[in-house]
């Protein structure tokens, strides 16, 4: 299938299968409406390899190349949620605010944050996957959705305060200049640990931050520097 057939929306690339996809979500416990609505808008398949593109609605990481994989839905999904518990005001679709990314990717992420925050800024520190993020999004033209090739455990400090920050990479402890970033009053949500990984929430307050511990998971680790 040719990339112009692939856009279109065919067979497996059709609206019909990521609908499936939602509602599998919605199954497996994502009751946030807001985002089962990103999910289903944005189109795993343009993200991943033609060779895997059959597969890219089936709730699973996929690989995308430089041993780094395409998160899977749940995963994705209930990252978000988590960062929009409690936070959604007037402004449904913009409730996270100014969003930090930690690894970008293949970019299919930030476009799914794109669609329920103000800005996002998304930082990748693999040359060859930053660029290929960018010809993913180019055709998208979305507009709130910025991207930086630097180190993601830096965060983006010319760009900081955030009111939301997700990493989609793990670190054995999470980096301080991610927690000095966030807004008073913000939220962030990393993957912590090396071998016995969890979601990490953190929120900042007045006084300091607050953690808690979520559901079990397993990402690639995340590493300093450039590459």
């Amino acid at each position: 299938m040719n990339s112009a057939r692939k856009s279109q929306g065919i067979g497996f690339t059709s609206q019909r299968t990521r609908d499936r996809m939602v509602e599998r979500l919605r199954e497996k416990g994502i009751r946030d409406e807001t985002v089962l609505a990103a999910m289903g808008a944005v189109p795993r398949h343009l993200f991943v390899d033609e060779a895997l593109a059959s597969r890219a609605y089936e709730d699973t990481a996929l690989p995308i190349g430089f041993e780094q994989t395409i998160s899977q839905p749940f995963v994705v999904a209930l990252m978000i949620a988590a960062l929009r518990q409690g936070r959604a005001d007037g402004d449904e679709k913009r409730s996270l605010g100014k969003v930090l990314e930690i690894g970008t990717g293949c970019g299919y992420q930030a476009a799914v944050l794109a669609q329920v925050a103000k800005e996002v800024y998304s930082i990748e520190r693999i040359q060859g996957l930053h660029e290929r993020a960018r010809a993913n999004l180019r055709p998208m033209r979305i507009g709130n959705l910025r991207l930086a090739y630097g180190d993601g455990s830096e965060g983006l400090p010319e760009a900081a305060p955030f009111d939301s920050i997700i990493s989609a990479a793990a670190a054995a402890e999470l980096p301080p200049a991610l927690k000095t970033q966030l807004a008073v009053g913000g939220r962030l949500i990393a993957p912590v640990g090396v071998q016995d990984q969890v979601l990490l929430l953190v929120e900042r307050t007045a006084t300091g931050f607050s953690e808690r511990r979520l559901d079990a998971v397993r990402f690639v680790p995340l590493r300093a520097g450039k590459q």
